[in-house]
């Protein structure tokens, strides 16, 4: 008669620093996995008691220790069911990226992750260290085999070998993977290929949710021993997921266990983002968002995404028209409020900006018009903005874009003031891409056709159009994606048959603009290589090839 074991999955959230709360957490799950589901095993994320990633905390030594007390907490829960819990444990002067076995109310084993990722936005090796010892961890569970590695242990192939030389047929891999675009699809790939190396079946846990400039997608999977990969849980969504084992086929049948409806890349882009700003609010106690709205494409897009994230009743338009603001604007502004439900207000910026100008007239005299005025109608708006957050509370988006960081086409203390930038990670063209998929789900559409049809434009001056300043966007972000995301050379992206003036201002655009990036809001990371943490070049850089 073949052995079955059944596995609890936890794809929650578990915030970081909230050890406590955590543990607690954890706790209560291990009792329900056990009591409610029937789990033989229960399964938490990579450093699921800390929260990932700890960063700097992990510095500190009464954070450890807290940790390590915690821990202890935990494993005294764990009776009737074996749970695997991720944790950072101290020895001594070392920490290691650890996952302990937990049963009969004690620690019973620990793994210590061997891969520490050291590339984009992970920044293990400046915090753990890897066991010289390089310990396997195998233990049964109702005479079944089960194997223990921790998220980037997978991307290579001697851990999960090494595991089942030693007696392994089912191995579990808590994770912590921040999403990115195609990811699921390069990640299924390698559960085959490591399943069918190995033989072993695998049980892949990630986990969810919003932590500063990363969004965890959740996603987890599982594969069979024969390298057939099952369909992914859903994707940002917080669920328990229940496994069958089947240990003589080394197969998974689900019990409990909701996969994606859509996966395309566009529908896990837009869902990425909202949960990053929800959890974003959420965990640093906004219950409400501010937004400037123009009636342009990116402000629009950052409204219908606030309202989806938080509801439009918890979001604030604010519009904010100048001596060039176009009636169109004014009325494609009012017309997705009406439509969303969200309340808007008007702050006209005519008398502030004059004022400026009455201030600065003096220091001004003799010198033509030119973008110190255009800037300040930005400045003038971001002060307007700011004050509204700071009296009636709440948190003020900014709106924007990857193609405006990358050159620079943003205002410092204009419209870059904020909080949180919800579509820095998305190139111009993805915007607009991002917004006709959003208006084809859900009904009426969230982003008025207009908006999406009209030319770019800022409205800092008379009949002003973003390509005026800039290479057309579709030229522009396809040499952008070959520098900022991909690393490409100037000559690299000119031999790939782009003009070479055009490659030579872009270029240079994005170094003088390093200064603006590094005092940016964060946001969600949704591409390769983001800028912020993933993306960290010196602002003072001689550097221009």
């Amino acid at each position: 008669m073949s052995t079955t074991l059944r596995i609890a999955l936890a794809q929650f959230d578990f915030p970081v620093g909230a050890v406590s709360r955590n543990a607690e957490r954890i706790a209560a799950m291990i009792a329900e996995a056990r009591d409610e589901y029937g789990a033989d095993i229960v399964m938490f994320p990579e450093l699921a008691l800390s929260g990932y990633p700890p960063e700097d905390l992990l510095l500190r030594p009464s954070f450890l220790s807290d940790c390590a007390v915690a821990i202890e907490a935990v494993a005294a829960a764990a009776t009737g069911i074996v749970a695997v819990v991720g944790w950072p444990q101290s020895a001594g002067s070392v920490v290691y990226n650890a996952a302990s076995v937990l049963r009969d109310g004690r620690i019973a084993q620990t793994y210590r992750k061997r891969e520490l990722p050291n590339y984009a936005v992970f920044d293990e090796r400046r915090y753990f260290d890897v066991d010289p010892d390089r310990e396997d961890c195998v233990f049964e569970v109702n005479h079944v085999p089960v194997g223990l590695i921790v998220c980037e242990d997978l991307w290579f192939a001697e851990p999960i070998a090494s595991t089942v030389r030693n007696g392994a047929q089912l191995v579990l891999v808590p994770n912590a993977s921040p999403f990115e675009r195609d990811k699921h699809a390069q990640r299924d790939a390698l559960l085959a290929q490591r399943a069918q190396e190995s033989g072993a079946a695998i049980a892949y846990l990630n986990v969810v949710g919003g932590q500063d400039a990363v969004v965890f997608d959740g996603a987890s999977v599982v594969a069979d021993g024969d390298g057939t990969v099952h369909p992914a849980a859903a994707a940002f969504t917080d669920q328990w997921l229940v496994v069958d084992y089947d240990a003589e086929a080394r197969r998974f049948a689900p019990v409990q266990w909701v996969d994606d409806g859509d996966e395309s890349r566009d529908a896990l882009a837009w869902r990425a983002i909202v949960r990053g700003i929800r959890d974003y609010c959420g965990k640093n106690g906004f219950t409400k968002t501010w937004l400037g709205l123009s009636g342009g494409i990116d402000s629009s897009m950052v409204l219908a995404l606030a309202a989806d994230a938080l509801g439009a009743e918890n979001v604030t338009a604010v519009r904010m028209p100048s001596r060039y603001t176009a009636d169109l604007s004014n009325d494609l502004a009012e017309e997705q409020c009406r439509a969303l439900g969200v309340n808007m207000i008007t702050v006209p910026i005519e008398k502030p900006f004059q004022g400026y100008l009455d201030a600065l007239s003096e220091a001004f005299a003799g010198k033509p018009v030119d973008v110190a005025e255009e800037n300040l109608q930005s400045r003038t708006r971001g002060a307007i903005l700011m004050a509204l957050a700071n009296k009636l509370g709440g948190l003020l988006l900014t709106t924007g874009n990857k193609s405006e960081y990358a050159v620079g086409y943003a205002t410092i203390y204009g419209d870059m003031c904020g909080g949180y930038a919800p579509i820095k990670d998305l190139y111009k063209t993805e915007v607009f891409a991002l917004c006709r998929w959003r208006n084809t789900v859900g009904g009426a559409p969230v982003i008025p056709p207009a908006v999406i049809s009209r030319p770019p434009t800022a409205e800092l001056r008379e009949n002003q159009k973003d390509e005026d300043s800039l290479p057309p966007y579709d030229v522009l972000d396809a040499i952008l994606l070959r520098h900022v995301d991909q690393e490409q050379s100037r000559d690299d992206i000119v031999r790939a048959g782009f003009d070479a003036a055009t490659v030579d201002r872009v270029l240079k655009l994005v170094r003088i603009a390093e200064w603006k990036r590094h005092q940016a809001a964060p946001g969600p990371k949704v591409s390769r290589r983001a800028f912020g943490r993933e993306r960290r070049y010196p602002i003072t850089n001689g550097y221009s090839a």
